[in-house]
């Protein structure tokens, strides 16, 4: 944000710095109501192109020069445009790159070279202003082409000698004997106009075409080569390096003077070094004048216009060429395929301009184009018809504008819903709602023929709605509803009418879920598409439930469903009478009864014979699980034992869920975080929170459970069940807030308070209170508290001692300190006060 606001800065010292340099090129002129759409587009895009937003874009308007009634007309034109495509999309009618006025980055030479050497950011940033505005100003056609670097006119010097090229000085003419006699001549023209051969002499040509040269030296030659009279000599003559020639450029030219071009140079290539006719220059009559009189007159849009170089003649020295000051200037702008400003010859009409300017874009409004003229004393708007585009005579400033047409349709109505067409169709004279309807390939069978709609455009343009029984319109028992421009007929269907149909079936199937209705549907077709009975699924008793619509709902005991039992055999056959299915009802298939999937427990470690087991009957307890197993072996620490119940999602014959010592560390780190004081900075969020009151170890006593068979600790054991006998621990673990967090060797009889002395003693942050014991069955235990006497539990092996954490606590403020030394202070007072 504050690189933006810099940047702005920087944006405004810019104007103000580069404003005097931009005086040169006056904006103040522009016109935005004369300005298309397209215009005012182009502008804001090559704005967003450099990175200006609309606020800048003002700012560079006025930079340039324009006027502050003009810039606002500009927001509004901007707002306009913007709008428009935010709610009808960007105009296509627009966006041909032809019919465009853009930006002409295409410069003289002089130009190129003063670009190139701005190189400085206030210099860019002028070019990029310059550039911008650029495309306000009308161009003038034909004004690229002697600017064009693509189009450099250059004379070919490499073609074959022109037979009415004029021999001057400084010409050299090549002269090749062959046959009897063998010679090459490289002669050049002597300023009095003469060549020197050897053995022929002195011979004149200046001023002598190439063919009556050639003529005039064979001639010369035949003495001294008689064998040319018999043809066993041949000569062969040609133009060499051609000599310069000098051309003056004289009117209204961009670059006027002498130029200095080859002698086969012609009036384009004359035109192309000198920049072309300047501004006020015409292109329908340039001048060729030579000995004072003028030769030739070129109109160069027959080059422009058909690609035809008349009058395009070869120079001579000292030619001049005059270009005069135009007469008649006209400006062609909106839908036309190439808009300008075009110039125009005594007779020529609006027809003319037209084919100048290439004749209208698909979307233009041909009946009638407006013209904007200028008055001795005011300007005016006149309007020409088709009729009188070849009679209309333009005058000088003229200004036509080719509006688009309209976006409307003057012959559509459309039809939506339920027919085979639906879509627009042309509004023929007469057309009704029921030939529409036959337009659009009649109705489909889900029609709802009971009522549609038509929504029709009143005379204020305000909606209007028409409705119709299409069923009667189709009879003819109605009178038919003759259509309007615009109208838009629509017919619903049957199940755009009403809730999607459907049946669901849940229970022992293999595809549960809902599926679509269909009118007969039977019971067994709808358990056919869930993919039939599971092996467990009880057929004889399948449950339908369906809704009840004409309950008394003021009666206690209204039925809420309908409930039907339906016997149905393996074979999906019905041995009841045939049940036909309704929308929205439910179908139940229940398990069948004293069927069951067989469920497993595990068990790990020091039993004689671990693994899976499955169970075996429904109170199969955890001592009757190690009989089988054979019983724990020698090393086996009983006390130590754990279980291990998934919870519901876990629970399954599939997963297991076998108990690893990464688990359990990854338990003990965050129980030791969930209990310590709110407040503490590293208390876990209510995502670890809940992860850990989820925790499936069940604290058991494996030791009573064998001492004491079918005795409370005895569980009935559950699938998924994993219990785990380890090997004789040795170690007690100490974690949390002490120094040296380690595990040290258990010792009968050794204490809670030795163990922590062991791991260095508490650290300052320990919370000493709340220190509790988790032993390696699972279960936990905290110290007991009598009056100011604490007992802590026994230490087993393999237990592990959690000392939590200290909640830190904020500092005393300046605030808070005063807050209690008034509060004493007036207790104080308070208390002289009533020992008085």
């Amino acid at each position: 944000m504050k690189f933006k606001k810099l940047y702005l800065f920087l944006c405004f010292i810019t104007f103000f710095v580069v404003k005097p340099a931009l005086a040169q090129t006056n904006y103040a002129d522009v016109k935005v109501d004369d300005l298309t759409d397209s215009q005012i587009k182009q502008l804001m895009q090559r704005a967003e192109s450099i990175g200006y937003d609309d606020a800048q874009l003002e700012q560079m308007a006025a930079a340039q020069g324009m006027k502050d009634s003009e810039i606002k007309k500009l927001r509004i034109r901007v707002e306009k445009i913007r709008k428009m495509e935010g709610d009808q999309g960007a105009p296509t009618t627009n966006k041909a790159p032809d019919r465009s006025r853009t930006y002409n980055n295409q410069s003289d030479t002089t130009k190129k070279g003063e670009k190139e050497k701005l190189t400085s950011p206030k210099d860019e940033f002028r070019l990029e202003i310059q550039e911008l505005f650029e495309g306000l100003k009308p161009k003038i056609f034909g004004s690229d082409l002697f600017k064009n670097g693509n189009i450099t006119f250059e004379p070919n010097l490499r073609m074959a000698t022109p037979k009415n090229y004029i021999i001057g000085p400084d010409d050299e003419l090549l002269i090749d004997l062959t046959g009897d006699n063998e010679k090459d001549y490289q002669l050049k023209v002597s300023p009095d106009g003469r060549i020197r051969m050897e053995y022929v002499g002195l011979i004149a040509v200046g001023g002598l075409s190439v063919e009556q040269a050639a003529a005039k030296i064979k001639r010369e030659m035949m003495a001294t080569y008689p064998a040319m009279r018999t043809g066993r000599t041949q000569v062969s003559i040609n133009l060499g390096n051609i000599r310069s020639i000098n051309v003056i450029l004289t009117g209204a030219v961009v670059k006027p003077g002498t130029y200095t071009l080859p002698s086969l140079a012609t009036v384009f290539n004359a035109l192309y070094a000198a920049g072309g006719p300047s501004e006020n220059g015409t292109f329908r009559n340039i001048q060729v004048i030579r000995n004072n009189e003028v030769i030739r007159s070129i109109d160069t849009y027959d080059f422009l216009i058909n690609g035809i170089q008349k009058g395009n003649i070869r120079l001579q020295d000292q030619d001049v060429i005059h270009i005069p000051v135009f007469k008649t200037r006209v400006e062609v702008t909106g839908e036309v395929k190439r808009f300008a400003l075009y110039e125009l010859v005594e007779g020529e009409t609006f027809a003319d301009v037209l084919n100048f300017a290439g004749g209208f874009s698909s979307e233009a409004y041909r009946a009638k184009v407006k013209v904007l003229q200028n008055t001795n004393t005011e300007r005016r708007i006149v309007d020409i018809d088709a009729s009188t585009f070849e009679k209309f005579k333009p005058t000088n400033g003229d200004k036509f504008v080719i509006e688009p047409i309209l976006n409307r349709f003057e012959n559509r109505v459309s039809i939506e819903g339920a027919v085979f067409r639906p879509g627009s169709f042309e509004l023929d004279k007469g057309l009704t709602l029921k030939q529409l309807i036959k337009k659009a390939e009649g109705l489909t069978e889900d029609a709802f023929l009971y009522r549609g709609y038509i929504n029709r455009l009143n005379a204020d343009n305000s909606a209007g709605l028409i409705s119709f029984d299409v069923s009667k319109i189709l009879e003819g028992s109605v009178s038919d509803i003759p259509l309007k421009r615009e109208d838009k007929v629509i017919i619903s269907s049957i199940f755009d009418l009403r809730d999607e149909y459907k049946v669901a079936i849940q229970g022992e199937v293999r595809e549960p879920g809902d599926y679509d209705f269909s009118r007969q549907m039977k019971l067994e077709d709808l358990i056919q598409m869930a993919g039939g009975f599971k092996e467990g699924a009880t057929p004889n008793r399948v449950e339908i439930s369906r809704r009840v619509k004409n309950s008394d709902a003021n009666a206690r005991g209204a039925r809420t469903a309908e409930i039907f039992i339906v016997n149905v055999d393996q074979n999906l056959k019905v041995l009841d009478q045939k049940f036909v299915l309704e929308p929205f009802d439910i179908v139940s298939v229940r398990n069948a009864e004293g069927y069951a999937i067989q469920q497993q427990v595990k068990l790990e470690g020091e039993v004689l014979t671990p693994g899976f087991y499955t169970i075996s009957r429904k109170d199969e307890r955890i001592s009757d699980l190690i009989k089988r197993a054979g019983g724990l072996t020698s090393l086996a620490y009983a006390d130590g034992a754990s279980l291990k119940r998934p919870g519901n999602e876990n629970n399954s014959a599939t997963n297991k869920n076998a108990i690893n010592n990464k688990e359990e560390e990854d338990k003990r780190l965050l129980n030791l975080k969930r209990v310590q004081q709110s407040g503490v900075k590293d208390t876990l969020s209510l995502a670890v929170e809940k992860e850990l009151l989820q925790s499936d170890l069940v604290g058991i006593d494996l030791k009573k459970i064998l001492m004491q068979p079918l005795g409370t600790w005895d569980l009935i054991v559950e699938d998924g069940d994993v219990i785990r006998v380890p090997k004789m621990l040795q170690i007690v673990k100490v974690t949390g807030e002490v120094l040296n967090p380690n595990g040290i060797v258990y010792r009968k009889g050794k204490g809670l308070k030795q163990y922590i002395h062991g791991a260095g003693g508490f650290t300052t942050n320990a919370l000493k209170r709340n220190v509790y014991i988790k032993y390696a069955n699972g279960s936990a235990e905290a110290a007991n508290r009598f009056l100011f006497f604490r007992s802590y539990p026994d230490i087993k092996p393999g237990a592990e001692i959690f000392v939590p954490k200290r909640a830190e606590r904020e500092p005393m403020t300046t605030q808070a300190w005063i807050a209690i030394s008034t509060a004493v202070a007036s207790m104080a007072a308070l208390i002289i006060t009533l020992f008085r």
